[in-house]
């Protein structure tokens, strides 16, 4: 009789602890399970649609950490489906059915026109582009955010697009296929996306005040202003010392290359001065 208690003893000690466990298990899972389903953030099902449809190269040539992440932003209206070179036009247009936007277009230009008009800091002998020289004391040029004109671009380019004329990379319209290359590959960040209609654009990436501008650069934007008081369509603001665009507005009535002291207002595929 003790020694069956004993055994009975010894199994509840067992048993129980099991019990409780499994029982605790159950009710924490249960838990866990509606909190999740309570509490979890959706995902919105037409990322995964646009993901399928953009071209799968995870290039970064859009500025996204690759092609799922460019589809949530696209899902978001953070980016334009023109950012992807490498999509098809039709993929590109089943994306803007799926977003219920239009395909734009984009064309990429360099947002710099100081080359041989911008001071250098030194005469780089080393191997090797742009890119190389960047790692020295962050390029040659004196303008921190000058194009050195060094071909990294022109070098990464498919369709030899790109050209460097008078010390500065030129993009041309006729043979550019909006890959992104260029822009991904530029150390200075330069080279910049537009929107298709664009006709006019500030070659300038320079946010520094005109006179530290100007030390550096005898065409960079002094933030002087003009451009937006003589634009007719209010279609100018300015940001940080530098014209910005809204080409919803802009009429390419040209005023504001006319206008501008610095002549950094470039018409887009016109030969620089």
């Amino acid at each position: 009789m003790y020694i069956s208690l004993m055994a009975m003893s010894v199994t509840l000690q067992i048993v129980l602890p099991v019990v409780l466990l499994t029982g605790l298990a159950v009710v924490f899972a249960v838990l866990i399970a509606v909190c999740s389903e309570k509490f979890a953030v959706k995902r919105d099902e037409r990322i995964d649609e646009v993901t399928s449809l953009l071209s799968g190269a995870n290039c970064g040539g859009c500025g996204y950490a690759g092609c799922d992440a460019f589809a949530e932003a696209l899902v978001k209206g953070e980016a334009e489906i023109g950012f992807c070179g490498p999509t098809s036009k039709a993929n590109k247009a089943k994306i803007a059915d799926i977003l219920g936007t239009s395909p734009e277009e984009i064309i990429i230009v360099n947002a710099c026109n100081g080359g041989t008009k911008c001071r250098e800091k030194y005469d780089y002998q080393g191997y090797g582009d742009c890119a190389s020289a960047e790692l020295l004391a962050g390029g040659t040029k004196a303008c921190p955010t000058g194009c050195m004109g060094l071909g990294k671009c022109v070098s990464e380019c498919p369709e030899n697009a790109v050209e460097i004329i008078d010390g500065v990379a030129v993009v041309n319209q006729s043979k550019c296929v909006q890959c992104s290359r260029c822009v991904r590959f530029c150390p200075k960040h330069t080279l910049k996306r537009l929107p298709k209609n664009a006709v006019y654009y500030v070659a300038c990436s320079n946010t520094a005040r005109g006179k530290e501008v100007r030390d550096a650069c005898e065409a960079g934007c002094i933030g002087c202003g003009l451009c937006m008081k003589n634009c007719p369509s209010g279609a100018i603001t300015m940001q940080s010392n530098l014209p910005v665009f809204d080409y919803k507005k802009c009429t390419a009535c040209g005023i504001c290359a006319a206008k501008c002291p610095s002549k950094c207002i470039l018409k887009v595929g016109a030969d620089r001065n």
